[in-house]
C-alpha cells in the first residue's frame, strides 16, 4: 500500500492553492485528511479520515492527530485563501460579496473538551433549545451556482465561542472585518438573523451593509433633524416613528402597501411591502436604516401585528424586492449546517485539546466548501442528475444537485483515480459509468 494519497489533477490543482499554509509534511497530511474525509462514508473522526485515506497501518495514527493539535498552520489563513478562491471562481469581477453569519452547535460530551458548555441550539428538541458542546460563529459566502436555483452558503471563516469571552455578535463583526480587509475594493452585503441586529455592527464602512430581522419591540425614529440654531446639545434623532406594528398599522391607514414581486427560496411570489427610512437609535445610533415590512398572502395569519416579517437594512439603494430576497438567502447557511452535520460529517471529530478543537470543525466545514468548488469546476451536473433519476425514478422533479450528489461525485472520482493508479489494466475513467466528471472538463 502506498505511503501517500493519490489524487486526480482536477483536485490537486485546487488543493495546491493551500500549499503556502503548511510545511511540507503538514501539506501531505492535509491532502490525506481531506481525501479521507471525502472517502469515509461514516465516522469521520481523525482516525476515520486516516482509514478513509487508506493509510491506517501505514501511518501511525498520532501523525493525523498531531495535524490538528500541534502542526503549524492557521485556520484563518486557510479560510482567507478559500474565500479568495470562492470569489475568484464563482463571482463576477464587479459582483458584490454576499455573506451570511450565524452560529451553530456541534454536540460534544466530556469535561475535558475545550470550550464545551451549554449553548443555545436552534435544532434541539423541546422548548428550552439548549445543548452541550462547542458553539461556533460561522461566516459563509452565499453564491448562486449556474446549475442550482437556490443560493448556496460556503463557509470560510469561523470563531469558537467561549463562556465569559466575546459575544457572538462581536465575534461576527470580527469575521466581517477580516473579509473586508481581504477585499477592500469589493462591496460587501452581510445578512444575519435578529441576534446580529446589535450595536457591534454600528458604523460599517461605506462599502458594507447589514440586513437583518427587526425585533418586534424595536423602536424607530425619524432621521436626525437639521440644527435648530438654538443653544444646547443638538438632537441626534427625530420624532418617534414607533415599532414595526405601529408602522404596519400606519401603512394600512395611509394605504401605502404595494404589491412586490419577490424571488426567494428558488421561487417567485407576489407579496405586499411597505417601508420607512429612519434611525434605529437604540442599536445603531445615527446610522440611517430602512425598515421593510412584508405581508405574504400565501402564509396563514398567525398574529395581529399587521405584517409577517420586518426587515431592517443599512443598504439605502437596493429595491425592497432585492432586500427581501437578500434576507431570504440567509436560509442557505441553515441548509449548510444541516448538510454538514447530516451528510458531510461536520462535528464528528472527537478532539479535546484547545488547538485541535479550534481546528477540526473549521477543517471539515472548509472541506465541504472545497467539495462544492471542485464540483462546480469539474463535474457534469446534467449527466449526474439524469443518472440519479434513472436509478431513482420517483425523483420526478429533481433538477438540482444536492450536497450529497456533489460528495458522491468527488468520492467516485477519487475512487476511480485510486483504482486506475494502483491496478494496471483497470477500466479508464471514461469507461467507468460511475465517473461523474465530463471527459471535456477532465481533459481541460
Amino acid at each position: 500500500m502506498p505511503a501517500k494519497v493519490s489524487v486526480p489533477d482536477s483536485l490537486s490543482s485546487l488543493l495546491r492553492h493551500f500549499r503556502s499554509c503548511f510545511t511540507a509534511p503538514g501539506y501531505e497530511v492535509f491532502i490525506a485528511m481531506f481525501t479521507g474525509f471525502v472517502l469515509r462514508p461514516v465516522e469521520r473522526t481523525v482516525c476515520g479520515m486516516l482509514t478513509g485515506a487508506g493509510l491506517a497501518g501505514v501511518w501511525h495514527h498520532s501523525r493525523a492527530h498531531r495535524f490538528f493539535a500541534n502542526t503549524r498552520w492557521d485556520v484563518r489563513q486557510v479560510g482567507l485563501i478559500l474565500a479568495g478562491l470562492v470569489v475568484e471562481l464563482l463571482l463576477a469581477p464587479d459582483e458584490p460579496i454576499l455573506l451570511a453569519v450565524d452560529e451553530t452547535l456541534t454536540r460534544r460530551r466530556g469535561p475535558k473538551v475545550y470550550a464545551a458548555s451549554w449553548w443555545h441550539d436552534g435544532s434541539a428538541a423541546g422548548a428550552t433549545k439548549v445543548g452541550y458542546g462547542n458553539s461556533w460563529v460561522v461566516l459563509a459566502i452565499v453564491v448562486t451556482l449556474p446549475f442550482c436555483r437556490r443560493p448556496i452558503a460556503l463557509p470560510v471563516l469561523f470563531a469558537l465561542c467561549v463562556k465569559g469571552g466575546r459575544s457572538k455578535p462581536d465575534l461576527g463583526r470580527g469575521l466581517l472585518d477580516t473579509i473586508a480587509e481581504a477585499f477592500p475594493t469589493r462591496t460587501i452585503h452581510l445578512v444575519g438573523d435578529a441576534a446580529y441586529g446589535a450595536g457591534h455592527f454600528a458604523g460599517l464602512g461605506s462599502n458594507m451593509t447589514l440586513t437583518t430581522r427587526a425585533r418586534s419591540n424595536a423602536v424607530f425614529h425619524h432621521p436626525t433633524p437639521a440644527a435648530s440654531g438654538k443653544r444646547g446639545r443638538p438632537r441626534l434623532r427625530g420624532e418617534r416613528i414607533g415599532t414595526p406594528t405601529d408602522i404596519a398599522h400606519q401603512a394600512t391607514k395611509d394605504n401605502t402597501w404595494v404589491d412586490t414581486l419577490i424571488n426567494r427560496y428558488g421561487t417567485t411570489i407576489t407579496a405586499r411591502t411597505t417601508e420607512i427610512t429612519g434611525l434605529w437609535f437604540g442599536v445603531w445610533r445615527t446610522d440611517p436604516v430602512r425598515v421593510i415590512l412584508v405581508k405574504d398572502s400565501n402564509r396563514k395569519a398567525t398574529n395581529n401585528k399587521g405584517y409577517d416579517i420586518a426587515i431592517i437594512t443599512t443598504d439605502m439603494t437596493a429595491s425592497a424586492a432585492e432586500i427581501v430576497a437578500r434576507y431570504a438567502s440567509r436560509w442557505s447557511i441553515e441548509v449548510c449546517f444541516h448538510d454538514g452535520k447530516n451528510i458531510t460529517g461536520v462535528g464528528e471529530t472527537q478532539n479535546r485539546v484547545k488547538k485541535a478543537v479550534q481546528r477540526s470543525v473549521p477543517f471539515t466545514f472548509m472541506a465541504q466548501t472545497i467539495i462544492v468548488l471542485w464540483y462546480t469546476n469539474n463535474a457534469n451536473p446534467e449527466t449526474q442528475i439524469a443518472e440519479r433519476r434513472r436509478n431513482a425514478p420517483w425523483y420526478t422533479t429533481k433538477t438540482d444537485p444536492s450536497t450529497m450528489d456533489m460528495l458522491y461525485a468527488l468520492r467516485g472520482t477519487l475512487m476511480t483515480d485510486r483504482i486506475s493508479s494502483t491496478t494496471p489494466g483497470h477500466a479508464a475513467s471514461q469507461q467507468n459509468p460511475n465517473h461523474q466528471v465530463s471527459p471535456q472538463r477532465a481533459a481541460s
